[in-house]
């Protein structure tokens, strides 16, 4: 199975755009294209899905081991013409000083060659030594390519090609120029997601015309056929038990960072997931066993989850009344009293004793290792440290000093307040930090396990949930916001 990882010299190279164009272009084809992110990531793997009408799945060191992320990249590339890996910022950068979770080491592991994205803007002939030196730094990484990017015109391509050529043995696989209309809007955490962009398929269809123009995609897909096969067991999953639960999932424009992997553990854990808009709905399904609410940009539609009264409300009253919830980042914020940002504020759901106040920087950035209390109050403690990630730019301000539960001390990260996570009221768990369900931590089937128990104690009987579902499993509705 064909497969390769696109990189750059820095991040903000555009390599996202030329990754959409490839996953595009070649769809266009015929081609079964599976895209994978590295990294923590939510809005990236949102438009490459859309692009290459597949799942995006990400690939993590940090969450991961190494052997996993082998087995997920193996498994659900098995059905594909190409896996096409987009990784992130910088092909060396990482955290440490041997690299060993940059985008290099995941190449290295996947046996992938490298297609470089380069931002090309002022360059002429010191393209060369920056490829040179790429090439030198870790020799037994397959730089196999160069896609030249944002480009003045033809004349400055043929100046750049003609020094590569010169200088260096790297084929150039395109050359990209620069268009306003390949342009993707981006804001404090990376780019609009796609659920937001009100032109997105537009976006990903003109970046798709515009790499198959301009990108050899004969020569692009030679190199990624040159990379040996992804062979690897299958990922362990638990297996899948009868759907006896039905867990309501806020997903919207509002909030949409739900890793696909997740939703559809917890499809395997017996949850049926019934997704509501928080813009639009104005109450949860009438059986919902549970609340989810992951992470987005709750600020930017503070206004119109504002005016949705009714459904604030509901999950108010809901919550209060012992509905379990898992609330992530975001989804935290709208639990609070309310938003604050640019001088505005607006009321919001009202559980969390506080206020969500949007700060010009960010509060919390990166990965994370948590160790839970003896408040966290879902069965089955985690083994060790959980490794986590988070991207906020809101603190809570307001909470009380004393009389709080949280769930978690902060090992590594910010959490709510540098030292803790996880506020626990009631039967809500609300957190900065995003989980991931991988073999280390099965969170989903504790917050399942959680939810069961909860319905056991209030005396409610099991849902009958074998019945054909109202909409598709979550496998069929990732592409949809």
């Amino acid at each position: 199975m064909a497969h390769l990882l696109v990189s750059a010299a820095h991040k903000s190279s555009g390599k996202t755009t030329v990754s959409i164009g490839l996953c595009a272009a070649l769809r266009a084809r015929g081609l079964v294209v599976q895209p994978f992110k590295k990294g923590p990531d939510y809005i990236d793997p949102m438009w490459l899905a859309l692009a290459a009408g597949r799942s995006c799945h990400n690939l993590d060191f940090h969450t991961q081991g190494r052997e996993e992320i082998v087995a997920l990249a193996a498994a659900r590339s098995a059905d594909a013409d190409l896996a096409l890996i987009e990784g992130n910022k910088g092909l060396y950068d990482g955290l440490d000083l041997e690299g060993s979770n940059s985008n290099a080491a995941l190449a290295r592991l996947l046996h992938a060659p490298v297609v470089l994205v380069l931002d090309a803007r002022g360059m002429t002939r010191g393209i060369a030594p920056l490829i040179l030196g790429y090439q030198a730094f870790e020799p037994e990484v397959d730089i196999a390519g160069v896609i030249l990017n944002r480009l003045g015109g033809s004349r400055h391509e043929a100046k750049l090609r003609a020094v590569i050529e010169h200088y260096t043995d790297v084929p150039v696989l395109g050359a990209v120029h620069q268009s306003p209309a390949l342009e993707i809007v981006e804001r404090h955490l990376g780019l609009v997601p796609s659920s937001e962009h009100g032109a997105a398929a537009e976006r990903i269809r003109a970046a798709g015309e515009a790499v198959a123009a301009q990108v050899d995609l004969d020569a692009l897909l030679e190199v990624a056929r040159r990379a040996p096969p992804l062979q690897s067991p299958p990922p362990v999953e638990p297996s899948a038990r009868p759907l006896d639960l039905t867990v309501a999932v806020l997903r919207d424009s509002a909030f949409g960072f739900y890793y696909q992997g997740d939703l559809e553990a917890l499809e395997r854990a017996g949850a049926r997931l019934a997704f509501v808009d928080s813009l639009r709905d104005r109450r949860l399904p009438e059986r919902a066993d549970a609340l989810l609410i992951g992470g987005g940009f709750p600020e930017t539609h503070m206004a119109a989850l504002e005016a949705n009264r009714e459904l604030r409300g509901a999950i108010r009253e809901a919550l209060a009344g012992g509905l379990p919830a898992y609330a992530e980042c975001g989804g935290l914020m709208y639990l609070c009293r309310g938003i604050r940002w640019r001088g505005e504020r607006r009321e919001m759901v009202g559980l969390i004793p506080a206020e969500a106040v949007m700060c010009d920087r960010p509060q919390g950035r990166g990965y994370v290792r948590l160790a839970e209390t003896g408040e966290h109050p879902w069965p089955g403690a985690a083994a060790g440290e959980i490794a986590a990630h988070e991207f906020h730019y809101s603190r809570l301000e307001g909470l009380p000093a004393e009389g709080l539960r949280y769930a978690y001390e902060v090992r590594r990260g910010q959490g709510i307040d540098g030292r803790r996570d996880g506020l626990v009221l009631g039967n809500t768990l609300a957190c900065y930090s995003h989980l991931r369900d991988v073999a280390a931590h099965r969170w989903t089937s504790r917050f399942l396990d959680f939810v069961r128990a909860v319905r056991a104690r209030r005396g409610r009987p099991a849902s009958a949930h074998n019945e054909p579902a109202e909409a598709a499993p979550a496998a069929a509705r990732s592409l949809k916001p």
